[in-house]
């Protein structure tokens, strides 16, 4: 069984993958001032409820976009497992070619889903991820990573939207009844929803132009579930996406295990 960490801006997401299969996910609320021990408890009781045994876990990977908290994390999955937790970055064999201006710059998680994406289907692919950011890549009909845009997210708009208004309150991120509003919340959640579902279907519809042949397009992320049932293209919600590529990224860089 492998641990599969996605450390995200919000939230680390946990996984346990098993014979290519994701057998439990669990999350934690992404903290910059926790210590290795808080992350350690937390992990813990995440197995618990889970019913995971940590003494079953092989082995560890990690992807993160918040490179402060990859030390406490690594120590803590070490104290809980006795295991090093291996990084998703510079050095890790991928078999996906990087055709940025510097593919060094490429993130961990952005990487990883792509990984997961072409495990699963036929390029050319496109990649949503909805998260704190809303990340959409094209990997093209070879399986090269070519690039992609990146949207705040809708959770982080709509917060920022509150704050920096007078009149607009904060609102749950949830379908609306109507795509025009009877009232300010039912606005706003047309917008957050409605307008986020028609930002990607014409992001996809212009990306697959640029390519010049028909995509699958691919969807992760925790608001993916909310926003692709009113997306107008043909979309495949993969919740787990990340944790997947996280699983074959650790196979395809651990040493065989000598006999």
């Amino acid at each position: 069984m492998i641990l599969t960490i996605d450390v995200g801006n919000t939230n680390v997401v946990l996984g346990c993958v098993e014979n290519g299969e994701v057998i439990s996910t669990s999350r934690i609320a992404t903290k910059l001032d926790d210590l290795s021990n808080d992350y350690a408890l937390k992990m813990r009781q995440s197995f618990e409820l889970e019913n995971i045994d940590s003494k079953k876990i092989d082995g560890a990977i990690m992807s993160s976009v918040v490179p402060q908290l990859n030390r406490a994390i690594r120590t803590a999955v070490k104290k809980l497992t006795g295991l090093d937790c291996m990084v998703v970055g510079a050095g890790i064999k991928t078999g996906v070619n990087v055709l940025l201006d510097d593919p060094g710059t490429l993130a961990a998680d952005l990487l990883t889903g792509a990984v997961g994406a072409l495990s699963m289907y036929k390029p050319p692919l496109i990649v949503v991820d909805m998260g704190t950011a809303t990340t959409i890549v094209a990997i093209d009909k070879q399986g090269s990573y070519l690039g992609g845009a990146i949207v705040p997210g809708i959770k982080l708009s709509y917060s920022a939207l509150a704050a920096g208004t007078s009149l607009l309150p904060s609102i749950a991120i949830e379908a609306p009844k109507r795509c025009i509003g009877r009232n300010t919340v039912e606005s706003m959640k047309s917008g957050a929803v409605l307008g986020t579902a028609a930002m990607v279907d014409g992001m996809i519809d212009r990306m697959e132009q640029e390519l010049g042949e028909p995509v699958t397009v691919v969807a992760t992320g925790g608001l993916a579930g909310t926003v692709v049932p009113f997306c107008r293209r043909k979309i495949y919600y993969e919740p787990t996406l990340l944790l997947k590529g996280l699983a074959i990224l650790y196979e395809k860089n651990s040493k065989p295990k000598k006999k």
